[in-house]
């Protein structure tokens, strides 16, 4: 039986303080209102860029002040020459000549003041889009961090359903952590679903086809709208994460059982449960990416996008399998697991590392080769506004697995395959950060107090819940019919 060390445990409660303290110093300092946005607006601009900007700004408004002001001296010049050519006649002209001056004057001021006040219209409409943004910001962040961790747990559990339903015979031994993992489903979905509920009421601004006067005004989101809206949004994430838990619950149940059966009875349960969870896990899978990803920009869509999502969350799962192997592994109590499951486990984290890299590009080349602008806005976006972590990414995620894993021998390295594992969760941490974030703050993002908190409390979070769940049961699956194949596995 494994025992969750005091350090360990320690340190998830430190990772979760820490955390819910810079959460909500993020909430905490968001802007409250429009002249807080102002206020901030002004301190960026003192800046030499900010300056120049002001100035061009003072400059082109000096210059529509005077061209108004020549335009009147004009106008009212040329009635006067206009008199004093005509020959005089009666004081009915006079008037006429004046009162056509007056009116040609009062159109210039209308003109003008119409022209400011379409300007002051514009200039407050751009500052309540910043304080969406802004406002958006503390609430994005933790809703990527909750989504990632939720999901890693997720991919761990289709990975398993994949070994029951493949009838692995290397894996039986690994059965016991993935189960771990998977413990940690349950609370995020808890917590994903009620920040859902908040997004429903109204709380942010992450998906702008909640807000009733977007979709009256917007076309394109009304007519998506039979689709996207709360009460079948809500209903569906239900679903999904509720089917997505009783599997859990039940291919765990069954798994237990089995140690302490004669027979293979719940095995067989659980080959058949695993197989009716795999198709449903493949649908909705793809759903949840539509509804909880690419809704963020409603304007855009993808037919690759759903496994584009699966690939990073279930790289990222394999990874978190190996770590957490490694771990334990080093504190002794994974006695029949050896460096051959290491390997296998890093030819995955490879092997999806490249699967991943494929989609990525995939879906990039097809969508910049169309160019057809509803699409390629979602790439504009992300090179212009998120060009580091945009193909940071790609390095993180593609090239330094590809350079350190390739290599036979150090995918039997612990040191190297703890030093991938990290560099893979962290590039598709800001791969889901890419995914998100441009459709919520815009060009206000950076990584700060707010998305590295609600890291540390996620992490915190899973630390305490995976590791109190190890404790819970022995590591090795006893009457698994595969279990001594696995036990005695090289290559």
């Amino acid at each position: 039986m494994y025992t969750f060390s005091s350090k360990l445990k320690t340190l998830s409660f430190i990772l979760m303080a820490i955390g819910l303290l810079g959460i909500g110093y993020g909430f905490l300092t968001a802007p409250k209102d429009i002249q807080d946005v102002e206020k901030l607006l002004a301190a960026e601009s003192h800046g030499g860029h900010g300056e120049a900007k002001h100035e061009a700004s003072s400059s082109s408004e000096t210059k529509h002040d005077a061209s108004s002001a020549n335009h009147e001296v004009n106008t009212e010049t040329k009635v006067e020459d206009t008199a004093a050519t005509m020959p005089a006649t009666d004081d009915t002209t006079v008037v006429a000549k004046e009162a056509h001056s007056e009116v040609a004057h009062a159109e210039t001021i209308i003109k003008k003041e119409g022209h400011v006040v379409s300007e002051e219209a514009e200039h407050l409409e751009h500052l309540n889009h910043v304080l969406h943004q802004l406002q958006n910001k503390p609430w994005a962040a933790f809703y990527v961090a909750c989504i990632f961790f939720m999901l890693v747990s997720l991919g761990v559990l289709a990975f398993y359903a994949i070994q029951q339903v493949a009838q692995a015979g290397w894996s039986p031994v690994l059965f016991r952590i993935m189960q771990g993992i998977t413990a940690y489903l349950p609370v995020g979905s808890v917590i994903f679903f009620i920040f859902l509920l908040l997004c429903g009421f109204h709380l942010n601004h992450l998906f702008i086809w909640l807000d009733p006067e977007i979709v009256a005004t917007d076309k394109l989101i009304a007519n998506k709208s039979g689709y996207l809206n709360f009460p079948f949004w809500i209903i569906r994430a239900a679903i999904f994460l509720i089917g997505w838990n009783l599997y859990r619950y039940y291919s765990r149940k069954n798994c237990l059982a089995q140690d302490d059966a004669n027979d293979n009875l719940n095995y067989k349960k659980n080959f058949k449960l695993s197989a009716m969870f795999l198709v449903f896990f493949i649908v909705t899978e793809s759903i949840m990416s539509w509804d909880w990803i690419m809704s963020i920009d409603p304007h855009w869509f993808s037919t690759l996008f759903g496994w584009y999502v699966f690939s990073s969350f279930f790289v990222s799962a394999i990874t978190t399998i190996a770590l957490v192997t490694l771990y334990l592994k080093s504190k002794g109590v994974l006695d029949h697991v050896n460096t051959s499951h290491i390997h296998d486990l890093a030819k995955f984290m490879f092997g999806f590392s490249v699967f991943w890299t494929y989609l990525w590009f995939s879906q990039y080349m097809l969508i910049w080769y169309a160019n057809i602008p509803e699409e390629v806005t979602y790439f504009i976006t992300r090179i212009e506004l998120y060009n580091l972590p945009f193909f940071g990414a790609v390095v993180m995620n593609f090239v330094f697995p590809l350079l350190i894993l390739i290599n036979t021998d150090f995918k039997r390295i612990t040191w190297v395959i703890v030093m991938a594992g990290v560099v893979i969760l962290a590039g598709h941490y800001i791969d889901f950060f890419n995914m998100i974030m441009p459709g919520t703050v815009g060009d206000r993002w950076f990584i700060g107090i707010s998305e590295i908190a609600s890291v540390l409390f996620f992490l915190g979070l899973f630390i305490y819940v995976v590791f109190t769940a190890l404790t819970k049961v022995p590591l090795l699956p006893k009457r698994n019919p595969f279990i001594e194949e696995s036990k005695h596995f090289h290559y």
